[in-house]
């Protein structure tokens, strides 16, 4: 993830991912800020609840994403008072969709994955900076992608479990961090199930880790 608009708009240089599994998504992030070759930060959130069963990841333009991060906020909120329930996880994906893309000419420099639990079930979206929503079973962005995909496609399968999708997902982020100069120095992981958005903690994280 990129600290300044002029580095962002080269390049987008962090590590997200997100997995389907059984009742629940996972979302992984690394925490590296970088701008340009430079470390502006080694402990940067990109993994925010949206609302308490759904979350989202971040690459890109801090600033720009987090504007991104307030509207969905702002929308999600609104439809709870006015629909007296959570806004499905597609419908919180296409507020992003639409936001993207009636700023294409001008746009916020972010790439973001949508993922949580609804009535629906478990869901992922991957929205890109012109408004392209795609649904996804797994999917990644940043700069360390490239190594996560290969990651992710040789070890996800259908209906695979918790546990082993935060394997799947810390293995997946540490490939990159890695091999990938602009992801690096710890991994923040949430799990988005029937019980709401939950991140994990340390012990749990060093768990998976020792795993991979």
């Amino acid at each position: 993830m990129s600290a300044n608009g002029i580095a962002g708009a080269k390049q987008t240089g962090t590590t997200t991912l997100g997995i389907v599994c059984k009742d629940a998504v996972v979302l992984a992030t690394d925490t590296r800020v970088t701008m340009g070759n430079y470390i502006a930060h080694r402990k940067g959130k990109k993994l925010y609840m949206i609302d308490d069963h759904m979350g989202m990841t971040i690459a890109g333009v801090v600033a720009d994403a987090q504007n991104m991060i307030d509207t969905i906020r702002y929308y999600a909120r609104i439809y709870k008072v006015e629909h007296q329930k959570p806004m499905p996880i597609v419908s919180a994906a296409r507020v992003a969709a639409n936001v993207f893309f009636s700023l294409r000419y001008y746009p916020y420099i972010v790439q973001s994955l949508l993922g949580g639990y609804d009535l629906s079930g478990p869901g992922l979206y991957n929205v890109d900076l012109f408004g392209t929503m795609t649904g996804e079973k797994y999917a990644s962005t940043g700069s360390g992608s490239p190594i996560v995909y290969g990651i992710l496609e040789s070890g996800y399968r259908e209906g695979m479990d918790v546990d082993d999708a935060i394997r799947l997902a810390v293995k997946g982020v540490t490939y990159a961090m890695k091999r990938d100069s602009a992801s690096g120095d710890s991994i923040d992981v949430a799990v988005i199930d029937a019980g709401g958005f939950r991140e994990l903690p340390l012990e749990q994280k060093e768990a998976a880790l020792k795993s991979v």
